[in-house]
């Protein structure tokens, strides 16, 4: 069986792996002819626990035969002879060291079994210390920081790997294996890195979009507060939206950015006409029935006329648009519905209200003390009866 095993496959293709195997077998064929047969049956069935289980647990037999292997060694081992000398315990131990050494040299010819077997723990070891180094990387981030950061976790490896590893050609392969494992985990911590940054940026582009449609629907319209939202939108995405998807997100936003302010400024014009014309009317009736004050309805007939018959002079009110009054209009407009101090969006149907409340409120008390004063008789000190006597109380 042994002979067989040893035995060189044919390698008509040039496979170094089949090369490298072919090698071994030569080696360990010198010893073949010394070599003993010795049977042991299985020692349990449950062969992944074989290392923490007493003699007690295992088969008896096994551990018969294991007994009978252990005196067989016994009886064929032969005292070390190094140039015709047998060595003790302690020069055996010293001239292990040294062929340790020259096989970590790679002085003496191997067929590196043994040190690929070390090599290759301790290039696990140093593929450990990359993965706990970019494991502290908070993902996303950019692809600058990403390679920065294998940059460094690659070195600490590599260093480790140059202190610890065995012999010169075996540690060359090991090196490039090494090389090869670490390019394969940061290809996957790029992968990880696209999908979380692809999902951030995803999330502040919607959290945006939704942000310029809630302003497309201001109740009273206003282009400082749209440049206002337009600008913290803008800089929330460029602030918070990290990773290699920033980019692809940056011309999407850029998109839809100008998309809503071209809708918005379309629509902003139309619809301050009408809360104009609104608001004029509005001033009509407060001016005539509530406040009766002339001077106010005047100027808002005033006003609702203007807006009425220009845009029937000029045919559509976009005209109307490129209007000085227009203009002044507006920045009135605009410096009373919106200020960093007091959003009247927000808060226009509270403040309507409570107008609303004080008008009627003053136009009831006002409307009693003129009742009151016209019912109560005015007591005059020189009023004398028509009989003389003095008025009493």
């Amino acid at each position: 069986m042994v002979d067989e095993a040893l035995q060189r496959v044919p390698n008509r293709n040039g496979d170094k792996y089949i090369d490298e195997v072919n090698q071994i077998r030569d080696s360990l064929a010198i010893m073949g002819d010394n070599s003993t047969a010795f049977s042991l049956p299985q020692p349990h069935l449950q062969r992944t626990k074989l290392c923490d289980l007493k003699d007690q647990e295992l088969e008896p037999l096994y551990v018969q035969r294991r007994d009978e292997l252990k005196q067989l060694v016994a009886s064929m081992v032969k005292p070390k002879i190094v140039q015709g000398r047998t060595l003790n315990g302690k020069e055996f131990v010293a001239f292990l060291g040294q062929i340790l050494e020259a096989l970590n040299k790679g002085e003496i010819p191997s067929t590196g079994s043994l040190v690929e077997v070390f090599n290759k723990g301790i290039l696990e070891r140093c593929l450990k210390v990359y993965t706990e180094r970019m494991e502290i990387v908070a993902l996303p981030v950019s692809v600058d920081k990403l390679q920065l950061a294998h940059g460094l976790a690659e070195d600490e490896a590599r260093k480790r790997f140059d202190k610890q590893h065995f012999g010169k050609h075996y540690a060359a392969q090991s090196f490039l294996n090494l090389d090869e494992e670490i390019k394969k985990v940061f290809r996957s911590y790029g992968l990880a890195n696209e999908y979380q940054s692809s999902k951030l940026c995803e999330a502040k582009f919607s959290e945006c979009e939704e942000k310029m449609d809630h302003l497309q629907a201001l109740k009273l319209p206003s282009m400082a507060k749209f440049n206002a939202g337009f600008l913290r939108c803008n800089q929330s995405f460029e602030m918070e939206c990290v990773g290699p998807a920033k980019g692809s997100y940056e011309h999407r936003m850029s998109k839809m950015l100008a998309r809503s302010r071209a809708l918005f400024i379309r629509e902003y014009n139309n619809k301050l006409f009408n809360w104009l014309v609104i608001f004029s009317l509005t001033m009509v009736v407060i001016g005539r029935f509530i406040v009766k004050l002339l001077l106010l309805e005047v100027a808002a007939w005033v006003m609702f006329i203007f807006l009425e018959t220009y845009t029937r002079l000029f045919w559509s009110s976009e005209s109307l648009y490129y209007n000085p009054v227009w203009h002044a209009i507006v920045s009135s407009w605009e410096a009373i519905v919106y200020s960093p101090v007091l959003d009247l969006d927000r808060w226009a149907i509270p403040i309507v209200v409570m107008l609303s409340f004080l008008a009627v409120y003053w136009r009831c008390i006002g409307a009693r003390g003129r009742i009151g004063r016209s019912v109560l008789p005015m007591y005059n000190g020189s009023f004398r009866s028509s009989s003389g006597r003095p008025r009493t109380d």
